[in-house]
Parts: structure tokens; sequence; C-alpha cells
């Protein structure tokens, strides 16, 4: 059971309720996660404005997604592993692929490469190499676009960790998650 109330939209105040009415626009309905953190106006915030401005990047959405999947089983989320499966496919993933990218692979050799760089960042508390930059920039990831994944591991690390700890009730459906290493 979730560990703190899930804020509806008539609840939420002021700013907060300004963000979920954008959530509730964007997703179609407000999913869980964000109506747990909309239990501080200022970490919605943050974490809204993060989605919308990772939307707006240079890093396809398919690929944020794959990235998402990877970092979720890594870091044992369900609700992020359910979510982004499903905001995957609507990218343009195939559950293939998602699989895939859950652990970790892609057939893609720029996908690869960003997935095994993004994973590195989660498994080695971002200590990475000169040479792990570089290897993104080998598989054609500008400066811009290598800050920009790093993004995307740290919006996803926020994510997981508000899923898990506060134990959000799924609202997407459930993915198995690959069995620990």
């Amino acid at each position: 059971m979730n560990r703190v109330p899930l804020i509806e939209h008539s609840e939420a105040s002021g700013e907060a309720q300004h963000l979920l009415e954008q959530i509730n626009s964007a997703f179609g309905a407000t999913p869980n996660m964000f109506r747990a953190v909309a239990n501080s106006s200022a970490s919605l915030k943050s974490m809204w404005g993060s989605f919308v401005a990772l939307g707006q990047g240079g890093i396809p959405a398919k690929l944020g997604e794959q990235i998402a999947v990877a970092i979720a089983d890594r870091n044992r989320c369900d609700y992020c592993l359910a979510a982004h499966t499903v905001l995957g496919k609507k990218a343009g993933a195939t559950e293939q692929e998602m699989a895939a990218a859950q652990a970790g692979q892609s057939e893609d050799g720029p996908t690869q490469a960003a997935l095994r760089f993004a994973t590195k960042i989660v498994d080695n508390r971002a200590q990475v190499s000169g040479e792990d930059v570089q290897s993104l920039r080998d598989a054609g990831f500008s400066d811009e676009a290598v800050v920009e994944i790093l993004a995307h591991v740290a919006l996803n690390l926020f994510t997981n960790y508000v899923n898990v700890a506060l134990d959000v009730p799924l609202d997407f459906p459930k993915v198995r998650l690959q069995p620990a290493a």
C-alpha cells in the first residue's frame, strides 16, 4: 500500500492543482506516481518540469523510454517498468525492443551504446571514465546528447526512488522484472 496519500486533483492546492491538470491533459488520466508526488508542490514541479523539458529534448522518445526501463529494472521499480513499457510502445518500440532494453540490450548500435552508458551510470554510481563518454560520441551522440542521457538517468532515479520508497500502486499493466543479477 502506498505510504503517502494519492492526491486527487480536487484536493490539490494552487500550483499542484495546476500541474495535475497539465499531467492529466498529457496522459488522459493522472498516474498515481504524480498523485503521490503532489504531496509536495515543489517536488511535483521539479518532476513534471523534467518530463516536459526532456520530452522536448534531442533524445528520441523511444530511446528515452528504453533508458527508463533499463534503469527501472536495475532499481527494481515495478511502477516505472510498467509505465515506461507502455510509453515505449507508444513511442514506436516493439515489445521485444522494450524487453531487450529492460536488460540493457539493443540490436541498434547507438541505442546499445546509450543503454550501456546509462546502466553503467546507475551500477557504478556515476563513476564512469572518459572512454565511456567517448563511446557515446563514437556511436554518434553529441555532447548535448551525452548530457541529456545523464538527465534521463537522473529523472528515472528520482521516479524510481519515489515509487519504490512510497510503494505507489500500479496503474499500468505489470511487467515482470528481470531476475536480479
